[in-house]
């Protein structure tokens, strides 16, 4: 047998673990950026690096309630959270985007109040030097970030890369305003520079409170799902259609809820194993997934057809 074939397969990705190790990286990351931009501020006066600075410490908080956010939301279901506290996590995006919405009307008035009455702009070097670190930081966690996404599926994680993604479509515009403040003797621009990223960055928050006031609000599973577990359910020819279907998210665990259509004379034994296949098939399609599943002797339900999705019906 060749070395190869001897080797063990390496052992699965724990989801929890990878978004709790990144977790710790974004707060070490913003709290590395808070202290390089409040030296490049100190040597510059420049309000857009004020405003990169603000939404940094913010990124700060933020990271926080996702450092504490993960664990809390990956703890098994207890007697009052019989669907486990995936939640917690949209919770925590909720907060991320009021702190964001807090830092633009912060950065927005110290901008226009400086459009209004310009400051030079000193020490442009270091500020350009600065941003520019910060810049291959930040990019280094959102690709860590997009990664552990991938793998966890963590919507906290996910809206703490929102942050650091913005950041870096900020930082263009902070380095553009630093530069013509220091050497275009064009403060106004600086000023100019730190409004746009304080629209840039409620931009993006608006995004992240929608997603996670959907996950709260229980918004039904994306379509890609519901038609995977469509599809896995009536691959048994016994089942003859499948109506009153629910889907929502409990943080990354899928909860489906559906009625299917069985021959009326089945023995409640026979029915039985056809339910717990179909859940197996669900499983499958969709690991981790809370299923119930109500059986209807055929013809009792509404016309399966319509609860299947609109790209299953040919």
């Amino acid at each position: 047998m060749s070395a190869a074939a001897e080797s063990p397969l390496p052992p699965p990705v724990d989801p929890h673990a990878a978004a709790r190790e990144v977790t710790r990286l974004s707060v070490a990351v913003a709290v590395i950026l808070i202290a390089m931009k409040a030296f490049a501020l100190g040597a510059s006066g420049s309000v857009s690096i004020l405003a990169s600075l603000a939404d940094s410490a913010l990124d700060l908080a933020a990271s926080l309630a996702t450092f504490f956010a993960v664990r809390w939301a990956a703890a098994p279901p207890d007697d009052e959270h019989r669907y486990g506290h995936g939640k917690g996590e949209a919770m925590a995006a909720l907060v991320q985007a009021g702190l964001i919405f807090a830092s633009t009307v912060f950065i927005g008035w110290e901008a226009i109040s400086r459009m209004i009455d310009p400051r030079p702009v000193t020490g442009g070097g270091w500020g350009v030097a600065v941003i520019l670190a910060s810049s291959l930081l930040t990019g280094w966690l959102v690709w860590r970030q997009t990664r552990t996404i991938r793998a966890s599926g963590s919507l906290a994680v996910g809206a703490d890369r929102t942050h650091y993604a913005s950041d870096l479509a900020g930082n263009l515009v902070v380095l553009i305003g630093v530069a013509s403040g220091a050497w275009l003797q064009a403060p106004g621009l600086d000023a100019a520079a730190g409004l746009v990223v304080a629209i840039w960055i409620f931009w993006g928050a608006t995004g992240l409170l929608r997603r996670s006031a959907d996950h709260l609000l229980d918004r039904q599973a994306p379509e890609a799902d519901r038609i995977a577990v469509t599809e896995a359910v009536l691959a048994d020819p016994r089942i003859g259609g499948v109506h009153r279907m629910r889907t929502r998210l409990a943080g990354t665990t899928l909860v489906v809820q559906m009625h299917i259509d069985l021959a009326a004379d089945l023995s409640l034994q026979a029915a039985h194993e056809i339910l717990e296949e179909a859940e197996r098939r669900i499983q499958a399609v969709r690991p981790g997934a809370d299923v119930m599943i109500h059986p209807d002797p055929h013809g009792a339900g509404p016309d399966a057809r319509t609860a299947v999705p609109s790209s299953l019906i040919g």
